[in-house]
């Protein structure tokens, strides 16, 4: 059977790059085109996606693994509450640029961290790269760098499945400190998680056969690397068409290919099975009474607006934001939107007695 498996998988490979060889060429110009025409996002930055944080820690989780996290703290910052910015699967805390960049300038504390086996941080073993890990993990983010005051917690795709987690585990501590949440691009599950814009066979397949082909590409690591620098242009082809649903340009594509592909592709298999146990409707409860904005971009085909319906249904006041032609990278395609709306929603929490407590 693992034979029939692998032999399946070869084949759908074969099949997909036959389907699209013909084609291929004309869609990387084409979308190289019509990138070349867009600017990037911060543009007036001389380096817009680099940062310079005010303090970086180490925060030890409780299997003992190192998680990396990065603070800042704009001089003169306003009272509480700190945001905490939680990324999501095979990124790190750089996909939160932009929106780090416009909290700081509105004067917010920022604690942005790599989740376990992504970005600077250490994985542990693959029965720890879990969902329900990450929300422990996230625990001890939030009492290492921020030990008291409020807090509004942020999380994209995995990153929002992470505080779920939290709120699960710890729901005295989200009912005690945090004031408001922000989901975006994310999933309460118990849908399957695995479909990945391919369809539930494709996506079933690759549920059952990608760790064990990802771990034979991570055995090859020079191969993998070359392989990359070969097909760079296609390799963006294929991020602008999973991650947005609209021309963004060369810069942000790189910057998130570079994100994605860099990623240990032994982690990336070891988190698969988590995806699809994935079920945390019941801890949308803890967040039913707090001003909650959830994010979606229309075209997403990774976690699709439905996915956010249960999070909307459990929270009658919270606010649902679609932005039409947006995809999966919704914060990185269309950030000054996202910003708005995460801007509105943090002076008006930021204004209320309860967050204002000082820390």
């Amino acid at each position: 059977m693992p034979r029939m498996r692998t032999v399946v998988l070869s084949s759908l490979g074969v099949a997909a790059v036959a389907g699209v060889a013909g084609a291929a060429v004309a869609a990387v110009r084409s979308a190289t085109r019509d990138r070349r025409s867009v600017d990037v996002a911060g543009a007036e930055d001389a380096a817009p996606f680099a940062w310079t944080p005010d303090a970086t820690t180490w925060v030890v989780a409780d299997d003992g693994t190192r998680l990396y996290a990065e603070i800042d703290e704009p001089q003169g910052h306003r009272t509480p509450p700190t945001v905490v910015f939680s990324h999501g699967f095979c990124l790190a805390l750089g996909a939160w640029i932009h929106q780090r960049r416009a909290v700081v300038d509105a004067g917010y504390r920022c604690v942005v961290w790599d989740q376990r086996g992504h970005g600077r941080s250490g994985r542990g073993t693959d029965a720890q790269c879990t969902i329900d890990q990450l929300g422990r993990d996230l625990a001890e983010v939030i009492a290492q760098t921020t030990p008291e005051g409020p807090l509004v917690l942020i999380g994209h795709s995995m990153g929002g499945m992470t505080m779920m987690s939290f709120a699960d585990q710890f729901p005295e501590e989200v009912r005690a400190r945090v004031v408001a949440v922000v989901f975006v691009a994310t999933s309460p599950g118990g849908q399957g998680l695995l479909s990945l814009g391919f369809g539930p066979v494709l996506g079933g397949v690759l549920a059952r056969v990608g760790p064990r082909t990802l771990a034979g590409l991570a055995a090859r690591p020079q191969a993998w690397q070359r392989a990359r620098r070969i097909g760079r242009d296609v390799e963006s082809l294929l991020v602008q068409r999973l991650s947005f649903a609209s021309p963004v340009s060369q810069e942000t594509v790189r910057y998130c290919a570079d994100l994605l592909l860099g990623t240990d592709l032994t982690v990336v298999g070891a988190f698969l099975e988590t995806f699809e146990d994935h079920d945390k409707r019941d801890a949308l409860e803890v967040f039913a009474d707090l001003p909650e904005l959830v994010v979606n971009g229309q075209e997403d085909v990774l976690t699709p607006p439905d996915h956010s319906d249960a999070l909307v249904a459990a929270n009658p006041g919270a606010e649902h934001l679609l932005i039409p032609d947006a995809g999966h990278l919704v914060m990185l395609e269309h950030p000054a939107v996202v910003n708005l709306h995460l801007l509105g929603l943090l002076d008006r929490v930021g204004s209320r007695p309860d967050a204002a407590v000082s820390a």
